[in-house]
C-alpha cells in the first residue's frame, strides 16, 4: 500500500500519539531511513517501510530505557498503545496543567481489574478515594467515571477550581446561550477599536513575506545545514520589523507595556488584549446562575493562558514579553503576537462545552469535591461539612478506603505561578508560601528535608480520615531516594512499587530515559 506524503504523516501522528508533519516524512526519505517512489511527479511512501522504521524505533527506544532504567521497568504502565486522544478525552484537556498524570494511570489502580502486575484490587465502587496532592482533578474525574466517590485536596485554590468545574454539572443549554452572547459582545468590541483593520493588513504582508523567504526550500537547507536557522531567522525578523512599525504607526495601535507592574495581566498581556479581558470578564460576572459563571470563568481562564505575549515556543517557560513579529524557531517562519483573544475564547468556548457533554455521558451519580487547603493539617470531614454535607456524611459514615496521589516533585513546578494569571484577575489568594517542594526552593539538602517532612505530614495528617485497611497509592519520580523515609514516618511501609516509563513529557529532554514509581503503602504492622 503506497501512501502520499500527508497520509504517511497522518499514519504516523496516530501511530505514535503525536503530531508527525509530512516535512518529518520528507527527511527520513532524504536520509534513507524510509522507502518511497515517484509516480507521476507525487512521492508515495509504501506502508510497510514506515511500520518497519517506527517499530523498530520503538523497541530500540524500549531496549535502551531498560538499560539505563533497570529490568523492573514495567512496560505495559507506559501505556504507549494508548492514543493521545484518549489521554487527553473529555474533560482532562479542560484546561492545561503542568505535572498531572494520565487517566489511564489513575484508571489502573482504581478498577477492579487483576493482571500479572496487579494482583488484588483495592478499590470498589462505592468506595471513597482521597487525593491530597489534587492538582487539576484527574482522580476525581476517574473515580466518578468508576462510580466511586472522591475528595480532593490542594493548597492552590485556582488548582481546586479546575477540579470541582471538571467535575460539576451544567444546564448546558443556558451555558451555551451565555457564551455565544459573550462571544457576540466580544465581536463587537474588537470591531470598534480599529484592530480587524490592522490585523487583516499585517496578515497579508506576513503571509507574503514568509512565502518569499520560508518556503519549503528553507526548511529543507537547514536540516542539510546549508543554512544557519538562527543567524537567517533573526536576519529576517529585523527586516520585516520595518513593516510591521510603519503598520503600527499608520493604524495608531497602541503597543505600551509597563516595565514596573507587579500585575502579571499587565506584565504579559498587549494593551487591546487586556481591555477585552476586563469586558469579558465584566460581562462573565453579569451572569447570575453560579454553575455557568464559574464554568465561563474556566473557558476564559483558559484562553488567558493561550494569549500571553511571548512566543509559540515559549509559552510553557515565559523569558520575555514579546510584542512585535518574531522569527518563530517552533514553525520555522515570522509569526506575531496576538492582538484579540476572540478567536481563542470563541473555540475554547465551543470545545469546553463539548468536553463537558462528554463527560456528562459517562458520569456516575457519585460524589467528587476539591477543598481548598493544606493536607498537612486539615480536618478534612470538618471543611467537607460546610463544603459538602452529603459527602461529608457518608466519609463519616464509611470512611475514606485509600488514597491515590502524586505529590508534587522536589523542585520542579512553582504551582501558584504556572496559573499567575488566574490568580490575578479572578482574585484567587495565593499560599505560595504553603507549597510543599516548590521550584523556589530548588533541590537541596535542606529542600529535600522540608520535602519529607512535608509529604509525610499529609500521610498522617489523612490517615486520621482512612478506614483500618486503607491502601495509599503515590506516585513519584524518587531520584532522591526519599519514599522509603517518608512512608517509615507516617507510619506506612511499601507493600509494592510498580515502576513506569513516562513516554510523553512536556519537557526539553523528553527524549531522554525517563520513569516514576508508584508506591503501594499500607499501615506499619508491629
Amino acid at each position: 500500500m503506497l501512501l502520499t506524503l500527508k497520509q504517511a504523516s497522518e499514519w504516523a501522528s496516530q501511530h505514535l500519539r503525536k503530531n508527525v508533519t509530512p516535512a518529518n516524512i520528507t527527511y527520513l526519505i532524504q536520509y534513507g531511513r524510509i522507502e518511497s517512489v515517484v509516480e507521476n511527479g507525487v512521492t508515495l511512501i509504501p506502508k510497510e517501510s514506515l511500520v518497519g522504521y517506527y517499530n523498530a524505533s520503538l523497541k530500540q527506544r524500549k531496549a535502551r530505557w531498560k538499560t539505563e532504567l533497570g529490568d523492573d521497568l514495567n512496560w505495559a504502565l507506559s501505556f504507549e498503545q494508548v492514543k493521545e486522544a484518549e489521554t487527553t478525552k473529555h474533560v482532562h484537556r479542560l484546561h492545561p496543567y503542568k505535572g498531572k498524570f494520565i487517566p489511564q494511570l489513575v484508571a489502573y489502580f482504581l478498577d477492579t481489574h487483576t493482571d500479572e502486575f496487579k494482583r488484588d484490587t483495592c478499590f470498589q465502587p462505592g468506595d471513597i478515594v482521597l487525593d491530597p496532592f489534587c492538582g487539576s482533578g484527574t482522580t476525581l474525574v476517574e473515580a466518578n467515571e468508576r462510580g466511586m466517590h472522591a475528595i480532593g485536596i490542594d493548597i492552590s485554590a485556582f488548582n481546586a477550581f479546575i477540579g470541582n468545574a471538571k467535575v460539576a454539572t451544567y444546564d448546558f443549554l443556558q451555558l451555551w446561550e451565555a457564551s455565544r452572547e459573550i462571544t457576540a459582545a466580544l465581536r463587537h468590541f474588537y470591531s470598534r477599536n480599529g484592530a480587524p483593520a490592522f490585523e487583516e493588513a499585517l496578515a497579508e504582508r506576513l503571509a507574503h513575506f514568509n512565502k518569499q523567504y520560508f518556503s519549503v526550500s528553507f526548511k529543507s537547507k537547514v536540516r542539510t545545514g546549508e543554512t544557519d536557522q538562527k543567524c537567517y531567522g533573526a536576519e529576517k525578523e529585523s527586516e520585516f520589523l520595518k513593516t510591521y512599525r510603519q503598520l503600527v504607526a499608520d493604524y495608531d495601535v497602541d503597543l505600551q507595556m509597563p516595565t514596573d507592574s507587579a500585575r502579571f495581566i499587565k506584565q504579559w498581556y498587549l494593551p487591546g488584549i487586556r481591555a477585552e479581558i476586563d469586558f469579558v470578564h465584566s460581562l462573565i460576572h453579569k451572569v447570575a446562575e453560579s454553575g455557568t459563571r464559574s464554568a465561563l470563568m474556566l473557558i476564559l481562564s483558559r484562553t488567558l493562558r493561550s494569549c500571553r505575549a511571548t512566543t509559540h515556543a515559549d509559552l510553557g517557560t515565559l523569558r520575555k514579553p514579546v510584542t512585535t513579529p518574531y522569527y518563530c524557531r517552533k514553525h520555522g517562519k515570522i509569526c506575531k503576537p496576538l492582538f484579540s483573544i476572540l478567536r481563542w475564547w470563541e473555540r475554547y468556548s465551543k470545545d469546553s462545552i463539548q468536553r463537558w457533554r462528554d463527560f456528562s455521558r459517562l458520569r456516575t451519580d457519585t460524589f467528587q469535591h476539591c477543598l481548598t487547603g493544606d493536607s498537612r493539617t486539615m480536618n478534612i470531614f470538618a471543611m467537607l461539612q460546610q463544603t459538602h454535607p452529603q459527602l461529608a456524611e457518608l466519609a463519616q459514615t464509611q470512611r475514606i478506603k485509600g488514597i491515590f496521589t502524586s505529590p508534587p516533585y522536589v523542585g520542579l513546578i512553582n504551582y501558584h505561578e504556572q496559573h499567575a494569571y488566574a490568580y490575578d484577575i479572578f482574585g484567587f489568594k495565593r499560599l505560595d508560601e504553603l507549597e510543599i517542594g516548590p521550584l523556589f526552593r530548588g533541590k537541596g539538602r535542606e529542600a529535600r528535608e522540608s520535602y519529607i517532612h512535608g509529604v509525610s505530614e499529609v500521610l498522617k495528617n489523612c490517615k486520621r480520615f482512612l478506614a483500618a485497611d486503607y491502601d495509599v497509592f503515590v506516585v513519584a519520580n524518587d531520584k532522591f531516594n526519599m519514599y522509603p523515609t517518608i512512608a517509615e514516618t507516617a507510619g506506612m511501609h511499601i507493600v509494592k512499587q510498580y515502576k513506569r516509563p513516562v513516554l510523553n513529557r512536556t519537557e526539553k529532554n523528553r527524549g531522554s530515559a525517563y520513569s516514576e514509581t508508584i508506591f503501594h503503602l499500607k499501615e506499619k504492622t508491629s
